[in-house]
């Protein structure tokens, strides 16, 4: 709700948002206000009612000391005695004299009640509430009053008689010639004319002339007048609006053959740069398009951004006025100010017919808006699936792959599933990649329609790329990290069975163990999962201090990977060769877990010694004694056999060695004996 605004005694005219703070108060409802913050004022009971006639309030509500007399009897005839301790003792407050505007002391607020009624409100300068009273009402002068309920012999005699001055004004540039057009009378405006023509093209504050003050109310018998007269059919108002743009703004036909029959130009564009005809065209008026064309409309015409009605039929859904345009010959791949097309328009805003229509009629789909989108792409990311299936056919794949990216991408990025699917029956590559300057735009430099799928969380969405061919190993980092940081297994493993590479490392934050083991350290079984189809293990024990005291390290947050070195006098290669696994196991959001982490790692490696960072853990609790223990040469034969297998024939081809199950489970690093077979 709009604040009332408030003015000092003396302030000038009222706007219209001076009557809206309390529009929603009944009569009644305002008067309860009033009263009840009056009763809160620092001076006591001294706030006055607001409307008549007053709503009969409970003497109790309003009076303490009336309850202690209650139990008096009185009837409605005999009311009991006025009380010295407060201002009001009978049911209905007395009305009081409001405070003189001129020499009031504080703010006088305007607004209006739920029943329309204007009020005015005096307040002091703390914001405490004094009167409320309705607002005065203007006297409306013997002229105006007479036009206004349509008494022409009255106005006659007004203007013949008393000599009253037609050019004057009786609010801000209105004239009796005005209140005549505005009330749609039209014998009162001959009256008018014949006693004063001078003033048949004067303007109103808002540059309103009469013909144009009888358009914007459709009083077409004053219109008809007016020309008649000689009005001038092409005085615009501030915004540069025509009589005539505002008769196809009203949608009147009869109105438009006025102006037109009268010389109006057809041609002339608002502050804005609309002509009548846009107007029309976003009408969806043919009778009025017509009628324009007819009289010399341009339909090439274009506004401030470029925009044509063309591009406005388009942009608006109106069937009828592009065929129409179109049959008149306007240009269907014109483009606005940005590059966008009528038919880029029409696909953004969902119109399916329309574009059907600018399609048969060899629209160009290759024409960029700009953002460098094409049509197809703006189809995919609104999730239009029958544009799409419409505009694959009208789009060059060349000019897909200029644009730097595919509409998988937006589909994908949209969780578009039925698009996605839509495009890959298409032929679109589910490999394509992301222009560098568009990679660019994601702080994480993805490339293609898999990762968005996957930060997504998509998991349908990811089947249907890997299914179709997608490589989960373009991206710099790497779906497989993104998925194991979501903590999502099904991800995780489609990307795997597809070829996920486990072991690959981030070129922007090297370090010497697979990268995807810090996003899986906190998910035991995600990490187990990972070793079990080829992740290196050895690379985790590889250290360049060993035994030696490592020195300390500055850990930053562990989803961006970063850690560096508050060693100074590290060695460049030292530097170089990137974060160590010991090192990233000491941060402290991964510590607490480092005896369970060392323990799976060692079930996948043979005799690797232990350095002093990966020791300091171990000794840190006392139930991991048993993992140092495990740790110490020599590791069983057992172990070694199963390493030496794996390293000859690769985790992916276990199964299908003629083996025993239990040995086989046994290979595969799963639970139980390994006679069990």
């Amino acid at each position: 709700m709009a604040a009332a605004s408030l003015s000092r005694s003396g302030s000038a005219a009222l706007t219209f948002e001076d009557y809206s703070i309390y529009s929603n108060l009944s009569d009644e409802e305002l008067l309860q206000l009033a009263i009840e913050r009056s009763l809160t004022d620092a001076q006591g009971y001294t706030a006055a009612v607001a409307t008549s006639p007053p709503h009969p309030l409970d003497s109790n509500s309003l009076n303490p000391t009336a309850r202690n007399h209650n139990h008096q009897s009185h009837s409605s005839h005999n009311p009991p005695p006025d009380q010295t301790a407060a201002p009001y003792s009978s049911p209905n407050p007395p009305s009081e004299t409001p405070p003189d505007p001129k020499t009031f002391d504080g703010t006088i607020s305007h607004f209006m009640t739920g029943s329309g009624k204007r009020m005015m409100a005096y307040r002091r300068a703390d914001g405490s509430l004094v009167h409320i009273v309705p607002e005065p009402e203007e006297e409306e002068e013997p002229l105006f009053k007479a036009i206004r309920v349509g008494d022409a012999n009255k106005v006659k005699a007004l203007v013949t008689c008393s000599g009253t001055n037609l050019m004057l004004p009786n609010k801000p540039g209105w004239l009796a010639i005005h209140q005549a057009a505005w009330y749609g009378q039209d014998t009162c405006l001959r009256v008018l004319l014949s006693a004063q023509p001078g003033m048949i093209n004067k303007r109103t504050e808002r540059g309103e002339s009469a013909l144009l003050v009888a358009i914007s109310k459709e009083r077409l018998q004053c219109i008809e007048v007016l020309l008649e007269r000689g009005a001038d059919p092409d005085i615009p108002n501030y915004d540069r609006e025509t009589p005539l743009y505002k008769a196809c703004e009203r949608n009147s036909a009869a109105m438009v053959v006025a102006l037109l029959n009268h010389g109006a130009a057809v041609n002339t564009h608002c502050i804005q740069g609309w002509t009548a005809l846009q107007e029309a065209v976003c009408r969806n008026n043919m009778e009025i398009c017509e009628i324009l064309l007819k009289a010399g409309a341009k339909h090439n015409l274009t506004n401030m951004y470029g925009i044509s009605p063309l591009f406005t039929a388009a942009q608006s859904g109106q069937l009828a006025a592009l065929r129409f345009l179109l049959k008149h010959g306007a240009d269907i791949n014109s483009q606005a100010a940005d590059g966008a097309t009528a038919l880029y328009e029409a696909t953004k805003n969902g119109h399916e017919e329309v574009v059907e229509l600018l399609l048969s009629q060899k629209a160009d789909a290759n024409k960029p808006g700009k953002t460098g989108l094409l049509p197809l792409h703006i189809a995919a990311q609104r999730g239009s699936d029958t544009i799409v299936s419409m505009l694959i056919q009208a789009t060059s794949k060349t000019r897909v792959w200029r644009t730097g990216i595919s509409p998988l991408h937006l589909a994908a990025e949209r969780n578009r599933d039925d698009i996605l699917e839509t495009l890959i029956e298409a032929g679109f590559d589910v490999n394509a990649q992301l222009s560098v300057e568009r990679s660019k735009l994601y702080e994480d430099r993805r490339s293609t329609a898999l990762y968005f799928s996957v930060i997504n969380n998509n998991i349908d969405a990811v089947r249907m790329l890997l299914a179709a061919g997608a490589n989960p190993n373009l991206d710099v980092f790497r779906p497989l990290m993104v998925a194991t940081r979501l903590g999502c297994i099904q991800t995780v493993t489609l990307l795997v069975e597809h070829g996920a590479d486990i072991n690959a490392c981030i070129p922007t934050h090297p370090t010497t163990f697979p990268a995807v083991y810090m996003f899986s350290m906190k998910y035991l079984p995600m990490f187990k999962y990972l070793l079990d189809h080829g992740g290196h293990a050895l690379s985790c024990f590889d250290c360049i201090y060993g035994n030696q005291l490592h020195p300390p390290v500055e850990t930053s947050r562990l989803v961006r990977g970063h850690l560096r070195y508050s060693d100074s006098n590290l060695t460049d290669t030292q530097q170089i060769r990137g974060v160590q696994f010991c090192e990233m196991i000491s941060a402290p959001s991964i510590c607490r877990w480092a005896g369970p982490i060392i323990d799976i790692l060692l079930d996948y490696v043979g005799n690797v010694p232990l350095c002093s960072r990966l020791m300091e853990h171990l000794n840190s609790f006392s139930d991991w004694s048993v993992i140092k223990d495990k740790a110490a040469p020599p590791r069983p034969l057992l172990q070694l056999c199963r390493l030496q297998i794996i390293e000859l024939v690769g985790c992916q081809l276990v199964e299908k060695l003629p083996l025993p199950g239990g040995l086989i489970r046994f290979l595969k690093h799963q639970e139980g004996p390994v006679d069990d077979c």
